[in-house]
């Protein structure tokens, strides 16, 4: 696999919390075995920062706390990156009970300012800003067992955080540019009560 990589089980170490604290921004992603998160458990938290070093925290069936992971996702002075951060935190806050800030959410961010396209996933978001063409094959497996994954199922996951950074530099700019920043900051302080309205099974509040 490309760069560094460290697998952790059940919370990060310690270097890699003084590591990834030393940060200004890491990147973070969640896999679970489905999307709802009071039926599906919460199996892996991959995290990058800028330099490329990748390490995923396998979550063991039941946990219900990770401090160290804690202290970073809840660090003031870290931002956190997501693609489609209002899953990511409600599955943490509900799992974990890490409550996340700062965010900045690609997903966001891209509907925000590339008005140009109705595609806004990861995938077509790194073909376009980094010319890489992502396989998501193993978007759709088994990441219950956490402990024997694939090197394919870590691949994977590695590359769900290894291109965020980028992505949030290039979308910073183009908000920016359009005259959306400001905008997209305060949608990003929406996130977490989006978040918490999903775990309340809320379908949308704001509906006529």
């Amino acid at each position: 696999m490309d760069g560094e990589f460290q697998v952790c089980d059940r919370d990060l170490d310690e270097a890699l919390l003084s590591r990834y604290l030393g940060s200004d921004a890491i990147a973070i992603d969640t896999e679970t075995m489905g999307l709802l998160p009071q039926r599906d458990r919460l199996c892996l938290v991959q995290l990058s920062d800028a330099n490329g070093h990748i390490a995923a925290v396998r979550i063991a069936q039941g946990q219900t706390q990770a401090p160290r992971l804690q202290q970073l996702l809840q660090a003031a002075q870290v931002l956190k990156i997501f693609h489609f951060a209002r899953f990511d935190l409600a599955t943490l806050r509900y799992h974990l009970g890490i409550d996340v800030q700062p965010i900045f959410c690609t997903k966001v961010a891209s509907k925000l300012s590339r008005t140009y396209s109705p595609k806004h996933g990861l995938k077509e978001l790194v073909r376009e800003v980094a010319g890489i063409e992502l396989d998501k094959t193993a978007q759709s497996s088994d990441w219950g067992n956490a402990m024997a994954l694939s090197e394919e199922q870590l691949r994977y996951a590695a590359n769900d955080v290894r291109y965020l950074h980028p992505l949030r530099q290039t979308l910073t700019q183009m908000l920016q540019r359009e005259g959306r920043w400001e905008l997209a900051q305060q949608c990003f302080q929406c996130i977490p009560v989006f978040a918490s309205l999903d775990l309340l099974q809320f379908s949308n509040v704001f509906e006529h």
